[in-house]
């Protein structure tokens, strides 16, 4: 919060003295962010919230006496907390109006009380001007501020203040120091909107200059060179709080004939900074539009030669005009990635703001180029018929073509044809926009439109009465709205209800009158927009806030296919969600998704596969396309190989569709399964990802893990756990486990190393991954043909095993613990588990409420109990009483395990003992009349232990 405040924060006055926080976005931003810390801080970090501060931050609050319930000693003087600091003082005391704060669990008790939190968080900031200073004290608040903190620097200032707990403090100083980096990384995504970086322009123009430092006589340079190494992924190198304020690079160019230059390179220009000397980052000269010119008016002996050395080093070639291409033409950048932003997982995916590359002279721009130029400046001045003539001209040329594209929008003509949107002239209007829904195909066409405010004048054209205008406005947001920025825009300016309102058209479609078919080309455009829109959650959701889901599903039984491929691709699109899911379900669109299966066009069935592919998620689903006899159409897509996306998609939802067995025995009618196992080489990871998927679910019918074997689809699985792509390595994990359940599979997977394999990705740092190996690993182990000994040959296997009992994921627990009762079968194993610590780390997961680690936890506690006084030791680590809660469970899987656990337990005296004081013996006999034999002979044999104890107790007594 210190860096923040003095960095970030934007001030009604300079930074010292009684200035006010601007109430501008970023600071809006920043207080909510802070605000979110507080409130959260004394839940998420107790301990830390408990410290009490060197000084009280103090300021003028809103809070009145009444506002202040229990914890607090209320009077007519104000109000005090009941807790206090060492030398007696309140850590919260309202003298009104001002209010005294010593710790931050005070602090956010306070915020929790506020009508208005973000007024108080505002006050307080503004009269702390340096919280850090109050909260940590001088020395820590010194650390923070320097780029190279040390922890050094923290154990010295340990020493010096005795008061504190120096651990709490040092804790509470990385805290504070890693929120000081949230929140300003946070802040760059918002301020990467507003800033025009192009660190392309500058990295060109630094290799120019490069050329000018050779060792000759007639060397210009010594060198030019950047203070850092590192860049960042936007391209910059300039520390991301300096890229707060628009700068990018930091160079140092050291002339032959004077001293160096330290030269700061921002978006609004480069300039010489004080880097130098002892002003730092400070501009120190005025700000030039590129280094050459900069280098000309600060170094007289290099204006003198530069021109003569340009001509000596590249002839013909022009320098101004190879800087122009990259300074004049420059376009708005990101300052960082843009997956930082995303809305849903789809933005990823999108085209953000890119560098543009441009012709490197004026003799490589075609004819055309010219010729649209001189258009446009016709277009600037004439009539409303000229206008028009000028418009029809324009669209003579192949404006699909990129020169053509740009030179409208180098010269202005951008805004031209924005601003023709605002006027009274339908036919201009018109002309406009069918100028502009053809040239937003291009990148940097659609983020210039965004950029000069043409997307709201389009989205306000949706209103229009003129159905040609509100067609094409529609089908130019669908070319402009492919970036998050652009999305955005569109949602905040009633975009997409007006696009929603698009679609209601005729539901008949067949002899339609000419108004009916502008009405149905109308919502077909609509549908488009929306599609473009759909790739962000929020939008998804204004969509069907908007009543759109009935609509598309109105429009979803048209025949045509260019109005079929834009509403499923936005179904397809939203069906990530599960509203949609239900929505697409009860509305009834599962049937017409599988019709259009069978369509000719490869982009629709693509589409439709992906849309089953999401919803399939829901059994009822499954039921329904298999009720409609999708299954067979998805099969026949699998001979398409040769399209990616259509096999992704198909594989997608097949593989979701056999989840429910039913219909994994109509995929075997149709030979499904051999034709995805022969899918498993040479197809992309999106596609090995769905088939593996299937796989998995395949082999749970023990005839097709045959089917699977006699295929060659072993090997190929085994193969792929040597993958790093995460969803599929959970697949092939689920996939190998499933068929290792086979033991002619068993010896394959063994033949080919793949236990070792599985084994190894127990290392891997996703959960998922985790937790699916070691599933993996049960039937492998159960299955192999010597499994102790193939165990004990995997060095530091069980050691690795063990350690993974620390996690806190219940789903990798519950796996590994059923992994260590198939291992500990084998006594020499289960002597190894022992040495490296299982008992105390099983005993210490029984409190968990998990019924699915409850049933394997109870189950590697029963096998571990057999090896040497393992049974006294879980009663000696407490693990007794909590496994006798656990018959109080739902889950019959639960009782059994427990019941297995409990008779081997009940074997040692001391835990017969205990599980009696638990009243074990009422829960064990209502468990003797199961019908699980197993489970009877369990409850029974630990009833007999207890009684036989009992008895023995009694026989003592009686003969003293």
């Amino acid at each position: 919060m210190g860096i923040l405040l003095s960095r970030a924060a934007q001030w009604t006055t300079a930074s010292s003295g009684t200035g006010k926080l601007a109430f501008t976005p970023m600071n809006e931003s920043l207080l909510e962010e802070i605000l979110c810390f507080v409130e959260q801080f004394n839940s998420q970090h107790p301990q830390e919230a408990e410290h009490v501060f060197d000084e009280p931050l103090q300021w003028r609050t809103t809070l009145v006496a009444s506002d202040f319930k229990t914890d607090y000693d209320i009077s007519n003087l104000g109000v005090q907390s009941s807790e206090k600091d060492s030398k007696g003082h309140p850590l919260l005391l309202l003298s009104p109006p001002t209010v005294y704060v010593r710790s931050f669990s005070q602090l956010s008790k306070l915020v929790n009380l506020a009508d208005k939190k973000l007024d108080e968080i505002r006050a307080c900031l503004e009269e702390n001007r340096d919280p850090l200073v109050k909260i940590l004290g001088t020395g820590f608040a010194k650390v923070l501020e320097r780029e190279d903190d040390t922890d050094a620097l923290l154990l010295e200032d340990k020493g010096k203040d005795e008061r504190l707990d120096s651990e709490v403090k040092v804790m509470l100083f990385h805290l504070l120091q890693n929120i000081d980096k949230q929140l300003l990384n946070k802040l760059l995504e918002k301020i990467s909107e507003q800033v025009r970086l192009d660190p392309t322009a500058v990295k060109t123009e630094v290799e120019l200059l490069k050329q000018f430092c050779s060792k000759g006589e007639n060397r210009l340079l010594k060198s030019v060179q950047y203070t850092s190494d590192y860049e960042f992924l936007n391209g910059c190198r300039a520390p991301l709080w300096r890229q707060v304020h628009g700068e990018m690079f930091y160079l140092v160019i050291e002339p032959y004939d004077t001293e160096k230059l330290y030269i700061t390179c921002s978006n609004a220009g480069v300039f010489l900074n004080g880097m130098g000397q002892e002003s730092g980052y400070e501009r120190t000269s005025e700000v030039f539009k590129d280094l050459l010119t900069l280098l000309k008016n600060s170094l007289h002996n290099f204006a003198e030669n530069i021109n003569k050395q340009v001509q000596l080093k590249t002839g013909s070639y022009n320098y101004h005009q190879h800087v122009k291409t990259s300074f004049l033409y420059k376009t708005p950048g990101r300052a960082l990635p843009v997956e930082l932003f995303s809305e849903s997982s789809s933005e990823s995916e999108e085209e953000e703001e890119q560098a543009e590359r441009r012709p490197e002279s004026n003799t490589d721009l075609p004819a055309e180029y010219w010729q649209i130029q001189k258009l446009v400046k016709y277009l600037k001045g004439g009539d409303p018929t000229a206008t028009v003539l000028t418009l029809c001209a324009m669209m003579d040329f192949n404006l699909m073509q990129e020169a053509c594209q740009l030179a409208i929008r180098d010269v202005g003509g951008l805004e031209v044809l924005i601003n023709l949107l605002d006027t009274d002239e339908v036919k201009c209007k018109i002309g406009s926009l069918k100028i502009l829904r053809k040239i937003s195909h291009n990148v940097q066409i659609r983020q210039t439109i965004v950029d000069i405010g043409g997307l709201q004048s389009i989205v306000k054209i949706l209103d229009s009465p003129v159905k040609d205008l509100k067609a094409l406005a529609a089908e130019t947001i669908a070319n402009v709205a492919r970036f998050h920025r652009a999305r955005r825009i569109v949602r905040q300016y009633a975009g997409i209800k007006k696009l929603v309102k698009l679609l209601d058209c005729v539901t008949n479609f067949t002899n339609l009158t000419a108004n009916q078919k502008k009405d149905i080309d109308v919502a077909r455009c609509g549908a488009l927009a929306l599609w473009s829109c759909s790739k962000s959650t929020k939008n998804k959701e204004a969509i069907r806030k908007a009543e759109g889901i009935p609509l598309l599903g109105r429009l979803l039984k048209s025949p045509h296919e260019n109005m079929l491929i834009p509403v499923v691709g936005t179904l397809q699109e939203c069906a990530s969600e599960e509203r949609y899911r239900i929505a697409i379900q009860t509305e009834g669109m599962i049937k017409d998704l599988v019709k259009n299966l069978s369509s000719d066009s490869d982009e629709l069935q693509m589409h439709c596969a992906s849309a089953i592919f999401k919803c399939a998620e829901d059994k009822q689903t499954r039921d329904l396309v298999r009720k409609y006899r999708g299954l067979q159409p998805l099969v026949s897509l699998l001979e398409k190989a040769d399209n990616e996306q259509l096999l992704a998609a198909a594989t997608g939802a097949i593989w979701k569709c056999s989840i429910s067995m039913e219909n994994v025995a109509k995929f075997q009618e149709y030979k499904a399964l051999e034709i995805l196992v022969g899918l498993l080489t040479d197809q992309p990871e999106e596609v090995l990802v769905n088939v593996v998927g299937a796989l998995g679910e395949f082999a749970q019918i023990p005839a097709n893990k045959a089917t699977i074997r006699k295929c060659g689809g072993i090997k190929p699985l085994v193969n792929l756990l040597t993958g790093t792509n995460q969803a599929l390595l959970v697949n092939v994990t689920k996939a190998v486990g499933a068929c290792a359940t086979d033991k002619d599979n068993m010896a394959i997977i063994d033949q080919l190393d793949g236990v070792r394999l599985v084994w190894s990705l127990l290392k891997n740092p996703n959960a998922d991954v985790q937790s699916g190996a070691a599933w993996a690993l049960c039937p492998c182990i159960e299955n192999a043909k010597d499994a102790g000994e193939m165990v004990r040959s995997l060095v530091g296997g069980l050691e690795l095993i063990v350690n993974l009992l620390n996690t806190t994921n219940n789903e990798v627990l519950a796996s590994i613990c059923a992994s260590i009762a198939k291992i500990a079968k084998d006594k020499e194993n289960l002597a190894v588990l022992t040495d490296h610590g299982v008992v105390p780390l099983l005993a210490k997961l029984t409190n968990t409420s998990d019924d699915r680690l409850r049933r394997y936890l109870a189950e590697a506690i029963g096998h571990c109990c057999i090896w040497g006084s393992n049974r006294s030791s879980f009663g000696d680590a407490g693990a007794v009483a909590p496994l006798v809660h656990y018959l109080k469970s739902k889950d019959s899987a639960v009782h059994q395990s427990t019941a297995m656990a409990l008779y081997q337990l009940s074997k040692d005296p001391s835990n017969c003992i205990t599980m009696h004081e638990r009243g074990v013996v009422k829960p064990l006999i209502h468990i003797m009349g199961s019908n699980d034999e197993m489970l009877q002979e369990a409850a029974a044999g630990c009833v007999r232990n207890i009684r036989l104890l009992a008895m023995a107790n009694r026989k003592a007594r009686l003969f003293q």
